[in-house]
C-alpha cells in the first residue's frame, strides 16, 4: 500500500497553560497557532476543558474567526461542550474523556459502554457539518464501535505506545506499536480516518508516522516544550521533517 501524505495538527493548550500561570494574557495560543501554520502546520487542536485550566473560550471564539485552517475542537461529550461546538462551528470536533483530577488525557474514551451517552451528540454534531471524531484505544472492537455509532474519524491513543519508548522497554514498545498497527488497519477496513496521538516526540513519532492507514498525527506538549530550547517554528519543522522521513521509509519499523 502506498503511503497517504501524513497531516500535522498542532495542539496549542500548553500555551495557554504558560499563560495562565501567571493569570494574564501572555503568552497568547491564538498567536502561536498562527506562528504554527506559518510553520507548516496542517491544523490546529485546541481543548476547551470543563474547568477552562487552559484554553478559554474567547480564545476558542478567536481561533474559529481567524484561521485560515482547519481547527479541531478537543471536547468532553457534554451538552455545554456540543452547543459550543454548534456555535463555533469548526472543522472538526475530537471527544475525548476528561476528569477534574488528570493533568491530561490519559486514555481512550468508553465507547462501547458511552454509547447511548455518545450517540445523541456525535449526530448533533454531524447534522451541522462538523467532523467528528473519538479519541479512543486501539483495538479492533473499539474500531467496531466508533464505526457503529457513525463516527467517521478514530484518534488512536498512543500514550502508552510513548511511555513504552521513553521508559526504554523495547519488547513492550514494539507490542504497543502494534496494537496501533492492528487497530489503524481493521478501522480503515471499516471505513474510517484514522489519526493518532498522545505523547509523540520527534524521538518516538516514526513508526508511528510509517504506518500507512494513519492520515494525521495531533501533537502538542512536545512541540511546546522544543520550543523552549529552538522556537515554536523550528520545532514544528523538527517534527515536520521526523515525520515525512518516517512516512517516506515505509511500514517497517
Amino acid at each position: 500500500m502506498s503511503a497517504q501524505p501524513l497531516r500535522l495538527g498542532v495542539n496549542i493548550d500548553h500555551v495557554a497553560t504558560v499563560r495562565n500561570a501567571r493569570g494574564g494574557a501572555y503568552p497568547d495560543p491564538v498567536k502561536a497557532a498562527h506562528l504554527a501554520v506559518e510553520a507548516g502546520a496542517d491544523g490546529i487542536t485546541a481543548h476547551l476543558r470543563e474547568d477552562r485550566r487552559h484554553i478559554r473560550d474567547a480564545d476558542m471564539e478567536a481561533l474559529a474567526r481567524t484561521l485560515t485552517v482547519p481547527l479541531n475542537f478537543e471536547m468532553a461529550a457534554t451538552d455545554e461542550m456540543v452547543a459550543l461546538a454548534l456555535k463555533l462551528k469548526p472543522h472538526a470536533a475530537c471527544l475525548v474523556p476528561e476528569k477534574r483530577e488528570e493533568r491530561t488525557t490519559e486514555g481512550g474514551l468508553d465507547i462501547v459502554g458511552g454509547r447511548a451517552h455518545l450517540a445523541p451528540r456525535i449526530r448533533a454534531l454531524a447534522e451541522a457539518g462538523i467532523r467528528v471524531s473519538l479519541f479512543v484505544e486501539p483495538d479492533p472492537a473499539v474500531m467496531e464501535a466508533a464505526h457503529a455509532l457513525g463516527a467517521p474519524v478514530v484518534e488512536l491513543h498512543t500514550g502508552s505506545y510513548c511511555e513504552a519508548a521513553i521508559a526504554g522497554d523495547a519488547a513492550a514498545t514494539a507490542h504497543e506499536r502494534d496494537r496501533i498497527v492492528r487497530a489503524a488497519a481493521h478501522g480503515q477496513g471499516l471505513g474510517l480516518e484514522i489519526h493518532a496521538g498522545h505523547g509523540l516526540t520527534t524521538g518516538s513519532v516514526g513508526p508511528i508516522a510509517r504506518i500507512p492507514e494513519i492520515r494525521e498525527l495531533n501533537i502538542g506538549h512536545a512541540l511546546i516544550a522544543d520550543a523552549i530550547f529552538v522556537g515554536l517554528p523550528q520545532a514544528i519543522r523538527d517534527m515536520r521533517t521526523a515525520m515525512d522521513e518516517a512516512r517516506a521509509g515505509g511500514r517497517g519499523r
